[in-house]
């Protein structure tokens, strides 16, 4: 047992049960535990296999690369639309995960295939995704914005457009396109630093988190 998943689980404000009991089921398994993304990370020979963490109204499961998994009991899901690799299995609490235990080996044990195989996700490219009608008029009204949008990296182009293209009405879409547009004629993409500092604690400010949305 890792001391600083320990320590996690002791200062977590709620879940405790559920953390101690899915993570002796994945050590039980051979995984190997570690904190990444400040959340406990199980791992087979240093790849990442799944993560376990607590929201509010729910304990998760979430396998890298569920999406290649053949889910046979129908019990994962994506966390949004655009969800491309990870899936995610939702617990309601500790005798749902006991209960589940026989469900959650079968699928670790997969999961674990799948990594040893070398098997690789394939990520869907930016011209996969459809460009909201109001982000082309804006490239037509405005050359310059156009060429600094399209002068992003391809990763940050698709972060914007699925952002963008999240909001349902129209204005919601064309709000958010004001909202970055200053961002974006300065080459910065949608989670990158903007605050003249070092991209990561304890240098950054934070700034660049201000805009409190996530593109997916």
């Amino acid at each position: 047992m890792n001391p600083e998943v320990d320590k996690f689980i002791a200062n977590s404000p709620l879940w405790r049960e559920e953390y101690e009991t899915l993570r002796g089921i994945l050590l039980d398994c051979g995984l190997t535990e570690v904190i990444k993304w400040g959340v406990p990370c199980y791992m087979d020979n240093k790849k990442n296999i799944a993560l376990i963490h607590g929201f509010k109204s729910y304990f998760a499961l979430g396998f890298f690369k569920g999406s290649l998994m053949k889910d046979p009991q129908g019990v994962m899901e994506a966390q949004g639309e655009n969800t491309q690799s990870s899936r995610t299995l939702k617990l309601k609490d500790a005798h749902h995960i006991i209960e589940l235990e026989p469900v959650i080996r079968a699928y670790v044990a997969e999961a674990v295939d799948l990594e040893r195989s070398g098997a690789k996700l394939v990520y869907k490219k930016k011209a996969d995704y459809e460009i909201p009608m109001e982000l082309q008029n804006r490239f037509d009204e405005n050359p310059q914005f156009s060429k600094a949008f399209h002068t992003l990296t391809e990763g940050r182009q698709k972060a914007y457009i699925l952002y963008f293209s999240g909001a349902k009405q129209s204005k919601t879409i064309e709000d958010r396109i004001d909202k970055f547009t200053e961002r974006i004629l300065k080459g910065k993409g949608f989670n990158d630093c903007t605050c003249g500092h070092s991209k990561k604690l304890p240098g950054c400010d934070g700034s660049h988190k201000e805009h409190g949305g996530k593109p997916y």
